[in-house]
Formats: C-alpha cells, sequence, structure tokens
C-alpha cells in the first residue's frame, strides 16, 4: 500500500472506532433517558461544578447553539438549573440539581465500567501511545 493509501485507511480505521466507541460508550445512559450530549454536560458539571453556559460547547466539544437547547431539555428533567452570574448580568451559569447529582451517581460507574470493557484489549503502554498518537492527530488537523 502506498502513503496515501494508508493515510486514507487510518482516517477510515479512526472514524469507524470513534462511531464503534461512542455507540459503546452510550447504551447505559440512554436507557436513563438521556442522550450522549445531556450525559456529557451532565459530566461535566458533576465532576467540574458550575459552569458558564457560553463555555460548555468548547468543553464538551458540541456547537455553542446547541448547548441552550441541551441546558433546557436538562432543566426539564430536573437535572440541571441555571444561576445567573452575580458578577455580570450577561453570564448564566449551569448548575447540576440534587437530582441530576443522584441521577450521576448512579450512571457514572456504569460509564467507567463501559470505558474499562473498551479499552482492555490495549496495554497500559499501548493505550498512552494511543492517547499520543491521537493527540498528535488532533492537534495537525486543528492546525488546517
Amino acid at each position: 500500500m502506498d502513503q496515501q493509501n494508508n493515510r486514507l485507511k487510518a482516517f477510515t480505521v479512526l472514524m469507524r472506532a470513534s462511531q464503534s466507541v461512542q455507540e459503546a460508550s452510550k447504551s447505559k445512559h440512554v436507557k436513563q433517558g438521556i442522550n450522549p450530549t445531556e450525559f456529557a454536560v451532565l459530566e461535566l458539571l458533576f465532576h467540574k461544578g458550575d459552569q458558564p453556559i457560553q463555555a460548555i460547547g468548547k468543553k464538551i466539544l458540541i456547537a455553542s447553539s446547541s448547548i441552550t437547547y441541551v441546558v433546557d431539555k436538562l432543566e426539564e428533567k430536573q437535572y440541571v438549573t441555571r444561576k445567573a452570574c452575580p458578577t455580570d448580568r450577561r453570564v448564566t451559569y449551569a448548575s447540576i440539581t440534587d437530582e441530576g447529582k443522584k441521577l450521576m451517581e448512579q450512571i457514572f460507574p456504569i460509564h467507567i465500567e463501559k470505558i474499562e470493557e473498551i479499552f482492555n484489549e490495549l496495554t497500559d503502554e499501548e493505550i498512552l501511545i494511543l492517547i499520543d498518537l491521537l493527540k498528535k492527530v488532533g492537534y495537525n488537523a486543528k492546525k488546517l
């Protein structure tokens, strides 16, 4: 195989692997009535605390235009509330509720188990190599 074909194959394998990992990791929280984006927002708030709604998109890698919709849905489910910033009227924070924390305490350990299962074919050394290689590809793609 020539260099160009190897790069095309690497791209295809990366995209398919990414899709498979996403499918495998979302199965448990979807059963709880939340989609992967809602889970990502809850996970961020659960682990990092209140976040400015405007900043959430960058942190969980989704379009900022979608964040308001996602926060609305989580608010309807009573997993998140909005809080005004006391020092800047332009900023609104998303905050996880006790109900949201209870949900995450229930499903996050299951999520961790699933991630462990997904990567159990790799040694610790291979995982570190994979991280480095994916970062290298990601940073290069970001520069383009």
